[in-house]
């Protein structure tokens, strides 16, 4: 009779993915190398096919920007692995290319590191949301807001503000800010990041002129921002997905409940680094991302998770609030049945 695969919260679970993704977590130089090639090198060469497409038709110059933008979201996934330690086994070397790739992204490297790891350490968590995460409420919550926070609430959710106004927001100017709370390091990180684009762009302005280069950037960086907030958010995002309070949270269940396997097709899969593998990226940050599918395929423990497709992701664009009581994300229709006093989800209001 075959043996039943062991629980990963189990005492012989742990012990078991542990010793499975510790065989993917060393990062190999030929294969880093070669992915900055494959990444930066096109990207950049796109910049410059743009550039000389202005003087033709800005129609082409915009078609250019839909892979050049490919090109910047799997830049951002380098930056992302060195933010984790993952991408080189030199700490050095993570941080001084963490800095350029995120810098192409217009990111501070260590103030958005520092604020994803928090993501990681409490996604899931529902006494612990706010640094790092898709603002979330449960359905009691929202009931218990004051309309003008509702308002908001509203306005945040939309589609069109979270993957249209969102992202040329966070890349353009919320990057470009910090908190009096914030250490040193995270208010530094922020400060070197502005003067190096501040460079950038007096140099541009020198040379191809301050208007080409908004024509050319602009539209890049929506296109990657806006790809980039739609995987981070989606990977999270759908119905059954893992939120419970802290007395209850684990890190494990939240990382193979909580985070999809978002089967993209390959060429999608490969623009994005892999990182449709975010179950096995939750459970082990320190894999590079050209190992994440590797590990997903060489234990059957990894593969029994919420699967996400292309077509089905787009149902999580109606998922708006936690529900407690029946552990599952819902729309804001549900609030109907919620006031009602029903105990069950109506048929098709659990999006909307």
């Amino acid at each position: 009779m075959a043996r039943e695969t062991p629980s990963p919260e189990s005492k012989e679970g742990r012990r078991a993915w542990r010793s499975a993704v510790a065989r993917f977590e060393t990062p190999s130089l030929p294969r880093s190398l070669r992915q900055i090639a494959d990444t930066l090198l096109p990207y950049f060469a796109l910049l410059c096919l743009m550039y000389w497409s202005l003087s033709v038709s800005y129609w082409i110059t915009l078609a250019l920007a839909i892979p050049a933008a490919g090109f910047l979201t799997r830049n951002f996934i380098i930056f992302h692995d060195c933010g984790h330690g993952s991408f080189f086994k030199s700490h050095r070397a993570n941080r001084g290319l963490g800095f350029v790739t995120a810098l192409l992204t217009y990111m501070p490297s260590y103030y958005w590191s520092n604020r994803h790891a928090s993501h990681h350490a409490h996604a899931g968590d529902l006494d612990n949301r706010g640094t790092g995460d898709v603002w979330t409420v449960t359905v009691a919550e929202y009931v218990s807001m004051p309309m003008w926070k509702r308002f908001i609430y509203r306005v945040y959710r939309n589609p069109l503000f979270l993957f249209g106004v969102g992202p040329l927001y966070l890349f353009v100017v919320h990057y470009r800010l910090w908190l009096p709370s914030d250490t040193p390091r995270i208010r530094w990180s922020a400060i070197r990041t502005n003067l190096a684009l501040a460079a950038i762009i007096v140099v541009a302005s020198l040379t191809i002129g301050f208007k080409a280069y908004l024509m050319i950037q602009l539209p890049v960086l929506f296109l990657a921002g806006s790809a980039g907030i739609w995987l981070f958010y989606v990977q999270h995002q759908f119905e059954n997905t893992y939120w419970e309070r802290h007395q209850e949270w684990s890190y494990v269940r939240h990382a193979l409940e909580g985070s999809s396997f978002y089967k993209l097709p390959r060429v999608l899969q490969w623009f994005s680094g892999n990182i449709g593998f975010h179950h096995i990226h939750h459970l082990s940050p320190r894999i590079p991302n050209y190992k994440l599918q590797e590990c997903h395929e060489a234990n059957p423990m990894f593969q029994d998770v919420n699967h996400v497709t292309l077509r089905s992701s787009l149902r999580a664009l109606g998922y708006r609030l936690w529900d407690e009581d029946h552990k599952r994300l819902v729309g804001f229709s549900y609030l109907r049945t919620y006031l009602a006093g029903k105990t069950r989800p109506a048929a098709g209001c659990t999006a909307g």
